[in-house]
């Protein structure tokens, strides 16, 4: 059976706020490090039924790219949500909303 490890690293200033934040995975072709702004990371625990969540963003991420970050995370989302589920009408509303949603914030979806 093949494994992979994902690590993430959070060097935190005095206050416990996020200062600087890497990933590295063993599975990738890099092997650096790579430093990140802003993560999220949802786990399902079968268990309780419930989703375990972690989101972080360090103190200088700006808003303007969190904004982005949101909008393609919901994006994204609609992608797993499909190949998981084949809910393709659903998936479809939730394109209109990130399309809203983009439209709202002022962000450029053609980048």
């Amino acid at each position: 059976m093949k494994k992979a490890e994902i690590k993430v690293t959070v060097e935190l200033d005095e206050q416990n706020i996020p200062e600087r934040m890497l990933w590295e995975s063993t599975d990738s072709a890099n092997k650096e490090q790579v430093p990140v702004k802003s993560l999220m990371m949802a786990f399902w625990d079968h268990n309780y039924k419930n989703t375990l969540r972690i989101d972080l963003w360090t103190k200088d991420m700006p808003v303007d790219e969190m904004k982005r970050f949101f909008y393609e995370t919901l994006q994204t989302m609609g992608d797993s949500f499909l190949k998981a589920t084949g809910e393709e009408n659903i998936v479809e509303d939730l394109r209109d909303y990130c399309a809203h949603f983009a439209e709202k914030m002022g962000i450029d979806t053609r980048k």
